[in-house]
């Protein structure tokens, strides 16, 4: 993704996932906003944009973090929400493997409290090691936590899928973590 756009694409994932307000923006339950709200909303607090740009955003994110209606109409981000929305997605049969990707530095602390939503709706898991790593990285010195999926859910606890595959769960309790060497 080239500079401009990946500008935008950070600009998108402030508004649609933290901070709609910042342009008087709404979002609706479903955290959907209308593309022509946020082109004018945006605009007005001299962000410009057009549903060309928004359009380029959305299909060239390596990570998938949007998703337009099947109209262009709306978009909206398909998860890492600080705000409550309400994604409609339904609890999934996790694969026998989820990973976490943080900073060794953060490593006492999850290893203490369990892999807590940090601000967001839930805590994002992955299937891959290597995207684990990945998202290590861009916190510091990578490690990666394996997640006792199977084991979690037997005990009751759920999990989601989003659009974009990233695997989504409420709390990941100390003792279905295991840190990858």
């Amino acid at each position: 993704m080239d500079q401009p756009l990946k500008a935008v694409s950070k600009f998108l994932s402030y508004i649609l996932r933290h901070r709609p307000e910042a342009i008087d923006l709404e979002l609706n339950a479903g955290g959907w906003a209308a593309v022509a709200d946020l082109i004018q909303c945006a605009g007005k607090h001299d962000h410009f944009l057009s549903e060309e740009i928004i359009k380029k955003v959305v299909i060239s994110n390596d990570k998938q973090r949007f998703k337009l209606s099947e109209d262009g109409q709306y978009i909206r981000a398909n998860q890492g929400h600080s705000i409550p929305v309400n994604l409609d997605l339904l609890p999934l049969t996790p694969p026998s493997a989820l990973f976490h990707g943080t900073a060794t530095r953060f490593l006492a602390s999850i290893m203490a409290s369990g892999l807590l939503p940090s601000g967001r709706q839930h805590v994002h898991l992955s299937a891959s090691y290597e995207i684990a790593i990945a998202v290590g990285r861009r916190h510091g010195k990578p490690t990666v936590l394996k997640i006792n999926a199977p084991k979690m859910q037997t005990d009751g606890y759920l999990f989601y899928c989003s659009e974009n595959g990233v695997w989504l769960t409420d709390y990941v309790p100390t003792q279905y973590l295991v840190e990858v060497e």
